[in-house]
C-alpha cells in the first residue's frame, strides 16, 4: 500500500520498509549505504519504497573526493591520449584530479571496480568505449555518483548519458571522397562488429557506394580490431587479390598505418597505386608519409563534453540541456588519396 503524503505523515522506519519490501532491515540499510552485495532486483524494489517514503540520500558535496574517474576499454594507444587530454582540460579547470583505469578489453569493468569507485566517491565517472552492468549502475546511482559513456561500444540504453560522434556521416564522407576521385573498387577495413561505431562507419561506406551506383562487394569488407596489426594483416589480404581494390577506407588511423605497411611490403605506392582514408585524425596522421587523408573525430572535444556533462549531472541545481550528444566528424584531405593510376 502506497503512503499518502500529508503534513501528518510520519517517516516509515527502516524495519517497516523492510517488511513492505519482503527483506531484512540490514538489507535496506545496505541499499541506503550503496553496498554492492544486494541483488539488482532487490535493490530496485527497496529503492522504490525508500523514494515513496521520502528517503533521499544527501549528495553531500563535502564528502566527495576531488576526483574524476575515467575507464578505458584499452589504454595503449594514441587515441586514448587524445581522450585523456580532453578530460584533463576540464579537470584542471575545476580543480579535480583524474583517476585512470582499464577494463582490459572487456565491455564492462571488472567486478571489484564499482566497489572501488564507490569507496573513492569521485565527482563522476566517464566510461570510454565501455559500459556498466545493471548492478554497477545501481551501485553508482545509490551513491549519487553520476556517469557518462563516451563513444559507447554498444547501445548504452535510453536512460544512460552518452557522448559520441557522427560515425555514419564520417564513413559516408570518406567513401564519397574516394568515389568522386573515380574509384569503384573500394575496400573497407572495419573495427569489431560488436562496436556501434565500427558498424556505423561501414554503414556509411555502403551508403556512399549505393548512392553513387557502385555495387557493394561484400568480399572487399574485412573485419578486425582497431589496432595497427589488424590493418597490416587485413591489408595484405585485400591487396594480394588479383582484383585488388584501388582504394581502402580504414576504420581508424591505426588500421590505416598498418595498411601503409602492407602496401609497402607489396611494392605498392600511396597514393599512385592505392588511395587510403583513415578515421580519427590522430597527430600521427599528419606525420606519416604521405600524410593521411582521414575523417576527423573530435576526440579531445568529445572527452571535454563528457567530463562537463558528468559534472553537470552531479550538481543538484544543474539540469543538462541534453544527455545524448553526437559531435560532428569532418573529412581532412591530405596526400594519401588520388585518382586511380594518378
Amino acid at each position: 500500500m502506497k503512503p499518502t503524503k500529508t503534513a501528518e505523515t510520519r517517516t516509515a522506519t527502516l524495519a517497516e520498509i523492510a517488511r513492505e519490501a519482503g527483506v531484512s532491515a540490514p538489507t535496506v540499510s545496505k541499499v541506503l549505504n550503496g553496498r554492492a552485495d544486494v541483488a539488482p532486483a532487490t535493490r530496485s524494489r527497496v529503492e522504490d519504497l525508500l523514494r515513496a517514503h521520502g528517503y533521499r540520500r544527501r549528495r553531500a558535496e563535502a564528502t566527495r573526493s576531488p576526483l574524476l574517474d575515467v575507464v578505458f576499454h584499452e589504454l595503449e594507444s594514441a587515441w586514448a591520449m587524445e581522450v585523456i587530454r580532453g578530460v584533463e582540460n576540464v579537470a584542471r579547470d575545476t580543480g579535480l584530479s583524474v583517476v585512470l583505469s582499464e577494463s582490459a578489453g572487456r565491455l564492462t569493468p571488472g567486478r571489484t571496480w564499482a566497489d572501488q569507485v564507490a569507496a573513492r566517491r569521485p565527482h563522476g565517472v566517464v566510461l570510454v568505449l565501455s559500459g556498466l552492468d545493471e548492478s554497477q549502475r545501481a551501485l553508482l546511482t545509490s551513491r549519487s555518483i553520476p556517469f557518462v559513456v563516451m563513444d559507447p561500444a554498444g547501445d548504452p540504453g535510453t536512460d544512460v548519458p552518452s557522448i559520441g560522434a557522427t560515425n555514419w556521416q564520417g564513413g559516408l564522407a570518406a567513401t564519397r571522397h574516394l568515389v568522386e576521385l573515380g574509384h569503384t573498387r573500394i575496400g573497407a577495413i572495419s573495427g569489431p562488429s560488436r562496436m556501434m561505431c565500427a558498424r556505423a562507419r561501414v554503414d556509411g561506406y555502403r551508403a556512399a557506394l549505393e548512392t553513387a551506383g557502385v555495387p557493394v562487394d561484400p568480399s572487399l569488407i574485412v573485419t578486425g580490431d582497431f589496432h595497427h596489426e589488424a590493418g597490416y594483416r587485413l591489408g595484405l589480404k585485400l591487396l594480394r587479390r588479383e582484383d585488388r581494390p584501388t582504394a581502402v577506407f580504414a576504420g581508424n588511423d591505426l588500421q590505416a598505418l598498418g595498411l601503409y605497411e602492407a602496401a609497402r611490403e607489396l611494392g605498392l605506392r600511396i597514393p599512385e597505386d592505392l588511395s587510403v582514408v583513415g578515421f580519427d585524425d590522430l597527430p600521427v596522421a599528419r606525420w606519416v608519409g604521405p600524410p593521411l587523408t582521414t575523417v576527423r573525430q573530435p576526440l579531445t572535444e568529445m572527452a571535454e563534453a563528457a567530463a562537463r556533462l558528468v559534472l553537470d549531472l552531479g550538481r543538484e541545481d544543474e539540469t543538462p540541456a541534453a544527455t545524448r550528444v553526437e559531435l560532428a566528424t569532418s573529412l581532412v584531405v591530405r596526400s594519401s588519396t588520388a585518382a586511380p593510376g594518378a
